[in-house]
């Protein structure tokens, strides 16, 4: 039978496996588990077969991965023929590992557990996972295992009862079999490799491999095919990464540029390095010629002072584009600056198309995590896609670093085991190793993600719990935050946008900030933190540039939560204040731009606190920009009680503290004070223990701590010290700011509200 070669989903990869569906396996006559030979034009490989996926129901398709790719000589959208293979089990088996493993013991069994099941033919390298960090040779984990000798001779499949050696000799000494597939020729990254950039990497094959594969598609259309392809986008994401793997995939000619390897010091050398490059790539055709950071030897020529940079530039524009025809020879470039780049390069006939590699979604990042975990030897605890729902914002090379992070805490456990003065590792510590929970766990917490690391904030671990009162506050910020993030489909489902930002104003003390913590750890989202004044810059145009490119790390790291904490300091009435140069003013208006401006803010919601709602520029405050307005009011008597309950937790109070009685005579008072309250009270008792003490009792200190206790009179005195901060005139002025909120009415902007606020 004649099937269409697809390639294989990342968890399955580098196994052996060839998905089939349904039909064309009843067609054939196989189970789940027999063995088929695949014959391609250029080579055979025996592959045990495994469920198709449902997508591919009744479409044809064989889905292997790269090594199998390889051995069968066939590429992606290729015919291959596809017959049941009659495969016997091996009997033994002498593997050949690399000159530079060291491993004392049997490692024999270990190795069969990994490749049971597995079919495999004398000269065949297989990819192979033996441990974690230096354990491995090549990078993705795995090292080359040359098969050296098979019994019987043939195909055969390793089950539970092959005998596996370890041969005496070197791989590099083993000769390669009949397959052609030597140590060498095993592609270090295929398509398997890349996650989470399907639909991405689908448009380069057609700029790329098709042209190269099938030119008279293009001939018979009358066009000529793609000439340049420029991936963009965060760094990490991918895109060296992905030119390396169309490489590898396309029997084409590669060669790479990093960029500032090219220039010299010499008149006119640049340039002519350059030109050797195609010239070479035009001999070789059909060929790929890959310009990592392209920035570097391509910015705009408006811009640059060097003479060099523009000579480069405009040799670079002429070879892509110039008299002579290049033929078939393609220019893939990465950079992660593309407003950086010429524009001369940026039009049709240069870089044809522009692909975004964004930063990952959820499916995206348990894709990658399950790439680089597909070697290490995981407990069954290890949740991928718990990591996947946590890790936003990470991108590819993110992951990558908390897997090796993680593999590593795994390697420290063992550590003391191993004996690091020796040549070899002892066999029976290697299969010992494995990766827990707690290693990721662990892993997790060092690492932020890349893009956010100027502006990233741990997440503050304040929950829900330790805000006293304020129930209602605390569901409006729910239903305005929280809910759009857990629940899109029902705001998917009532055509229903979120909100775009949250005003928390009300008296200093009240909880403001803390909400804005709460809300944060809640969410589940990132958490970019501004202080108001810091954004302000003495430089023109590097205020609001700190504006965009706060809302710029916000959008590629999405969700996340951007709080501004003293808002009026930054976005005060416009026309009021002109001794500021107008950097108010343009700040303000950048705030609105960004808020609601051409660019949408997609799970992006901006959370402002201040206790100055009458200074802020109205503009600001209508429904589209900071639409919720969340008054954090003076705490009322059973709110306060729920303060104190917070803040007494887990202080050793006596039996005589009534905190309802507490929560009585403190009428008027914040958290804030209420918090200085218990904190004076504790200080009282500490003072009056510490100054009763003699010589004696200094030296038993630990003993006669546990007997300390803060009592009521402790809690009047502290009272007595500590005053409450917010007067009956404060909290009417808020609350009729409060009503005419609630009507649509712009609060009272006048110097009665100011004096009164003073």
């Amino acid at each position: 039978m004649k099937l269409t070669v697809k390639p294989l989903k990342q968890k399955d990869a580098g196994r052996g496996l060839a998905a089939i569906d349904r039909a064309a396996m009843d067609d054939l006559d196989l189970e789940n588990g027999d063995y088929i030979l695949i014959s391609g034009a250029d080579g055979r490989a025996v592959a045990r077969v495994w469920p198709g996926y449902p997508e591919d129901e009744d479409d044809g398709v064989i889905r292997i991965d790269g090594r199998l790719r390889q051995e069968a000589g066939v590429g992606i959208d290729d015919k291959v023929d596809v017959e049941k293979a009659d495969v016997n089990p091996a009997k033994q088996v002498t593997v050949a590992l690399p000159q530079n493993l060291r491993i004392r013991g049997n490692i024999g069994s270990h190795i069969r557990d990994k490749l049971s099941g597995q079919a495999v033919t004398k000269g065949q390298t297989v990819p192979f996972s033996l441990g974690l960090g230096p354990l491995s040779s090549m990078s993705g984990q795995r090292i080359p295992l040359k098969i050296a000798e098979t019994d019987p001779d043939g195909t055969v499949v390793v089950t539970d009862s092959t005998e596996v050696h370890v041969s005496e000799k070197p791989a590099e000494q083993i000769a390669s079999g009949a397959s052609g597939s030597t140590t060498e020729g095993t592609p270090s990254v295929t398509y398997e490799d890349i996650g989470g950039l399907d639909g991405e990497l689908e448009q380069v094959r057609e700029m790329v491999e098709l042209p190269m594969r099938h030119p008279e598609l293009f001939r018979q259309l009358g066009i000529d095919p793609p000439k340049g392809v420029l991936l963009h986008g965060p760094p990490g994401t991918g895109k060296t990464l992905m030119a390396k793997a169309v490489a590898n995939e396309i029997d084409a000619y590669f060669t790479d540029i990093s960029g500032p390897e090219i220039m010299s010091k010499y008149y006119g050398e640049s340039e002519e390095q350059l030109r050797e490059v195609f010239e070479e790539a035009e001999e070789n055709q059909p060929a790929i010629v890959f310009i990592d950071e392209l920035d570097s030897i391509a910015p705009k020529r408006g811009e640059t002072s060097g003479d060099v940079e523009r000579r480069v530039v405009a040799q670079l524009l002429s070879l892509m584009d110039g008299l002579e025809e290049r033929g078939q020879v393609t220019v893939i470039g990465a950079t992660n600056r593309v407003d950086a780049l010429d524009p001369a390069l940026r039009r049709g006939g240069r870089f044809d198309r522009e692909i975004e590699i964004g930063v990952p979604d959820t499916d995206g990042r348990l894709e990658i995590m399950q790439v680089h975990t597909r070697g290490m030897p995981l407990t069954d605890d290890v949740d991928l896609e718990t990591y996947a729902e946590n890790t936003h914002g990470f991108v590819g090379a993110d992951l990558e670093t908390l897997t090796k992070e993680a593999a590593m805490n795994a390697l420290r456990r063992i550590r003391p085991e191993l004996d690091l003065e020796q040549d070899e590792i002892d066999a029976d510590v290697l299969e010992s190793l494995t990766v827990t929970e707690t290693d990721f766990r662990e892993a997790l917490k060092g690492i932020t993600p890349s893009a956010l690391r100027e502006v990233f904030v741990e997440v503050p671990d304040v929950t829900w719990d330790r805000v006293g009162g304020l129930e209602g506050t605390k569901e409006r910020l729910r239903e305005t935050i929280q809910w759009p993030l857990d629940y899109p489909e029902v705001f998917e489902a009532m055509d229903m946008d979120a909100a775009k930002g949250v005003l928390l104003y009300g008296p200093p003390g009240t909880g403001k900030t803390l909400l804005a913590k709460a809300v944060a750890n809640e969410a589940n989202s990132n958490f970019i933190s501004i202080k108001g004044p810091e954004l302000l810059n003495k430089f023109v145009g590097e205020s609001e540039k700190g504006v965009r490119d706060v809302f710029e790390k916000a959008r590629s790291n999405a969700p996340t939560v951007v709080f501004f904490d003293e808002i009026d300091s930054i976005a005060g009435q416009r026309g009021r204040n002109m001794s500021d140069s107008g950097v108010g003013e343009r700040v303000v208006s950048q705030l609105l731009t960004e808020l609601d401006g051409l660019e949408e803010l997609e799970d992006v919601v901006v959370v402002a606190a201040t206790n100055r709602p009458d200074l802020i520029d109205s503009a600001l405050l209508r429904p589209g920009r900071l639409d919720r307005h969340v008054h954090v009011p003076v705490p009322d008597e059973e709110a306060r009680r729920e303060i104190f309950n917070v803040h007494t937790e887990r202080k050793p109070l006596a039996d005589d503290v009534d905190l309802d009685k507490l929560a009585r005579q403190t009428e008027g008072y914040v958290g804030a004070d209420i918090e200085a309250v218990c904190r004076e009270a504790a200080l009282v008792a500490s003072r009056e223990f510490i100054t009763s003490m003699d010589d004696e009792s200094r030296e038993n200190i630990e003993g006669s701590i546990g007997n300390v206790r803060i009592t009521m009179d402790h809690f009047e005195d502290a009272m007595d010290e500590v005053r409450a901060s917010v007067t009956e005139e404060t909290r009417q002025q808020y609350d009729e700011i409060e009503e005419r909120f609630n009507s649509g009415e712009r609060p009272k902007d006048s110097e009665q509200v100011s004096r009164t606020f003073q």
